[in-house]
């Protein structure tokens, strides 16, 4: 099919949310992924203890792929579910992975090109989830992993998805989130604060703090039912989460209505 998927899309904002602590805003943002872009995907595997491979697997089989039309993956970073996407997709379904930060882009075509992904190809393209280069009604499915928390304005970027996503389409989000079971969350909230900030800045060398940014920016972005009302907020509907791992990471998955 022949779609139109460039637009004039509004001017994104590259400052922190007037109500983030936390440092979001644009420039800080990419440079400290450029940063630590050679060694994303080991330290996401070593530091998850690789379920995160699970987790964007268990969010895949949430999607409802029908038909040709195409999918998004927005701040795509390495490109990991949008390949994953791809595979399940087909090759009858064209799938776009989008982010602002080049040399994590890099790296997702490399894999894309790579010959364990020969029958995946993804389309990779930079660009600014707070301003989709996408006309209205576009996707089947818009997706993201591990990037709304990144996002200098958390209710625009929700928007932002909704607006390109066809009527009927599925908006599904892969996050991280917090556990509330006794003796779980301890440990998990030890690991988070004291191990998980040491271990990935020395192995990941940056200078923008990078994982402690991440332990930041998780403890602040809204979980659970605060991100399903922010979701219905800008007009999602259908909408419902499933926690995984007690609670470490969700996955929301919402509709676009018809009306």
């Amino acid at each position: 099919m022949n779609r139109s998927l460039a637009s004039d899309a509004p001017p994104a904002e590259q400052r922190p949310s007037a109500n983030s602590p936390v440092d979001k805003s644009g420039g800080r943002v990419r440079d400290m992924f450029r940063q630590v872009a050679p060694r994303y995907d080991l330290m996401n595997h070593l530091l998850s203890l690789n379920i995160d491979r699970l987790w964007r697997k268990s969010a895949v089989d949430q999607l409802k792929i029908d038909g040709d039309w195409p999918i998004l993956d927005v701040c795509t970073g390495t490109g990991d579910l949008a390949l994953a996407i791809k595979r399940r997709a087909g090759t009858r379904v064209q799938v776009i992975g989008s982010d602002f930060c080049r040399a994590m882009l890099n790296i997702a075509h490399a894999k894309s090109r790579g010959a364990e992904a020969s029958q995946a190809l993804v389309d990779y393209l930079e660009a600014d989830s707070l301003s989709l280069p996408f006309s209205n009604n576009t996707f089947q499915c818009v997706t993201v992993a591990f990037g709304l928390r990144n996002v200098s304005d958390t209710n625009r970027g929700l928007a932002e998805m909704l607006r390109v996503c066809r009527p009927g389409g599925q908006v599904m989000i892969l996050e991280f989130s917090r556990p509330t079971a006794i003796g779980f969350k301890q440990l998990y909230q030890f690991y988070f604060a004291n191990i998980l900030p040491r271990v990935g800045n020395f192995f990941a060398r940056n200078d923008k703090s990078a994982y402690k940014y991440l332990q930041e920016s998780v403890l602040e972005f809204p979980d659970g039912q605060k991100l399903v009302d922010r979701m219905e907020g800008v007009g999602i509907t259908q909408c419902q989460f499933t926690p995984l791992t007690f609670g470490v990471a969700t996955i929301y998955v919402g509709t676009k209505s018809h009306g």
